[in-house]
């Protein structure tokens, strides 16, 4: 398998830890990433939400890039209407400046929070309508600033700071097409949308100076055990999360529940079935398949790959897993 695969962390809380721990990890997972050769490691902006411990990106995007060597570290992503534009711009322009060749920037426009925290976060009311406005504002206090010119990003003035366009939907495919950005798509929780916003990307690209071709990243969902049985245990810690997200209940990642199938309303399984389609769960060779296939049928550049499991030690296992499936894949 040719396709490069990354990693998007959420920095789970898992129940009876904490966030402490959740950051501590996820430098250990991207640690060991480096080494299983995955090529890039993101982190996504949450906010209010008691089982994510991302909420400071750039914060922890700074620990793990301080902790590692030579994999790429970024956001996948930064919600840009809960910022200003200038801000980000320096703080990646800062992050670009201690790590050089290593920070990637990706942008969503959705508020990765409920209403109240939204509202706390200071945002406006329809700040999202403007989020392609703010997109080139933010790529313009990258570039390199003209003589006299009143407000710069120091540091992100003239830096190389690679920024993708994150979406689920038909508008980030098109914001990505007409900006000549690589786009990624967020498949691994809202699938319904996904071929449609791919050849929609693809047909409508106009190169640019940052991109000549279309480039495209998918999410999936990646549950990898020794066993098929023991890979759908920890996948029953995802269901949950779900579950009880959408009930309006989210908490920390719950542990695995070995009765979770039998417990499962009609609801709650058109719910994982609809949300959690883009999910491979299996053993080495069920996951090296599936991961294949995933990748012929979407024709993406590159994977992106979450595992939100609640043992350490199994999450570790189950990307390295992936990584030596598909090593000995592309080998073969």
């Amino acid at each position: 398998m040719s396709t490069p695969l990354s990693i998007l962390d959420l920095a789970p809380i898992t129940e009876g830890s904490d966030a402490g721990r959740a950051l501590h990890n996820s430098l250990d997972l991207a640690r060991h990433a480096e080494r299983w050769g995955y090529h890039r490691f993101w982190l996504a902006e949450h906010h209010g939400m008691p089982g994510v411990a991302s909420a400071a990106t750039a914060v922890v995007i700074g620990h793990v890039a301080a902790g590692t060597r030579t994999i790429r570290v970024g956001a996948g992503g930064i919600m840009l209407p809960n910022h200003a534009p200038l801000v980000i711009a320096e703080q990646f322009g800062t992050l670009a400046s201690l790590y050089p060749g290593r920070i990637d920037l990706g942008l969503g426009r959705a508020p990765g929070s409920d209403p109240l925290t939204t509202r706390a976060l200071r945002r406006t009311p329809g700040a999202a309508d403007t989020f392609p406005q703010d997109v080139m504002e933010l790529m313009s206090w990258f570039r390199v600033p003209e003589p006299g010119q009143p407000v710069q990003a120091v540091p992100g003035a003239g830096l190389d700071v690679p920024i993708w366009i994150l979406g689920s939907s038909l508008f980030g495919a098109e914001l990505a097409a007409a900006l000549g950005l690589p786009y990624a798509f967020a498949s691994h929780f809202a699938p319904a949308a996904m071929t449609d916003a791919l050849a929609l990307y693809r047909s409508r690209f106009r190169p640019s100076d940052r991109l000549e071709r279309p480039y495209t990243m998918v999410g999936v969902n990646v549950f990898a055990a020794d066993t098929d049985a023991e890979a759908r245990r920890l996948f029953t810690s995802l269901q949950q999360a779900f579950i009880n997200l959408r009930r309006g209940r989210p908490g920390p990642l719950p542990r695995p529940d070995d009765r979770l199938e039998e417990r499962l309303s009609p609801a709650d399984r058109h719910l994982i079935a609809e949300m959690l389609s883009t999910t491979v769960v299996g053993a080495p060779e069920t996951v090296r398949r599936g991961l294949l296939a995933f990748a012929e049928r979407t024709g993406a550049d590159e994977l992106m790959l979450t595992s939100q499991i609640y043992d350490h030690a199994a999450r570790l296992r189950s990307f390295e897993i992936v990584a030596s499936e598909l090593l000995r894949a592309r080998a073969a």
